[in-house]
């Protein structure tokens, strides 16, 4: 694809990685370290001018480490005359800070909207990320944000890998899920329940699995790579990413 770049900050870089090759692109050159006062340092180490960049930054790890840096690669970028800014967090950070929790506490922070408004001030045009903690975080944001779902990559993988999955019940660890859990439930015409959570066993891998999965034999990854390749193939050439909402690409 011409006129396009592709870089990854340090969270994720094998998530970055997959994408990348997913689209047949190389990443970009950056180098990132950091001070010794510990401040966060990034050099572009390549012509962004008239490029539709892509930069993707988990909100995970040292989180507000990588934060920062997202927010350097952004500026960056864009004061070096690239055409459009596209940050792809694939999981985004403080999502859930994303309301005032107890009633009355005028003193409680929405952090998440604080978070989106320093993305735009760094010069984001636009936002990718993966199921909002709380959809109305969208709201938070004055440029475009694209919500993509990680549920048809997770209904293709209980299809492939649970042989008996028509007999199966979807089961939710907490209210919270309760939602998503009715709406997979639905897709597969299968019951689904609701019970007090310990902890989940099959994840994405919007954030690094690697270290959990070498304390916990039983964790497995499904990978969601191609849903964010697809959406930057898909935002690149000016077409909906609507049909991700429901759909696993090729």
């Amino acid at each position: 694809m011409p006129n396009i770049v592709l870089f990854s900050g340090s969270s994720h870089q094998d998530l970055s990685q997959r994408v990348a090759d997913r689209l047949g692109l190389e990443l970009g050159k950056v180098v990132t370290k950091k001070f010794s006062n510990q401040e966060t340092s990034v050099e572009i180490g390549e012509s962004v001018r008239g490029e539709d960049v892509y930069i993707i930054q988990s909100g995970c790890g040292e989180i507000n480490d990588n934060l920062m840096e997202l927010l350097i690669m952004i500026n960056a970028c864009k004061i070096a005359s690239s055409s459009r800014v596209t940050a792809v967090i694939p999981c985004f950070p403080y999502a859930r800070q994303d309301k005032k929790d107890k009633v009355g506490e005028s003193r409680a922070p929405i952090s998440a909207k604080l978070v989106a408004n320093m993305l735009s001030v760094a010069g984001a045009d636009h936002i990718i990320t993966m199921d909002l903690h709380a959809s109305q975080i969208q709201g938070f944001f004055d440029i475009p944000v694209d919500n993509l779902y990680a549920e048809p990559a997770v209904l293709q993988w209980i299809r492939e890998n649970i042989t008996e999955w028509r007999n199966c019940i979807i089961v939710s660890p907490d209210a919270g899920g309760a939602k998503r859990v009715t709406s997979i439930a639905d897709r597969l015409n299968v019951e689904f329940a609701l019970i007090h959570k310990e902890r989940t066993v099959v994840v994405t891998n919007t954030i690094p699995q690697e270290d959990k999965m070498k304390h916990c034999s039983k964790i497995q990854v499904i990978d969601i790579s191609m849903i964010l390749a697809e959406a930057i193939r898909r935002t690149h050439n000016g077409e909906s990413v609507s049909y991700l909402f429901s759909h696993v690409p090729l």
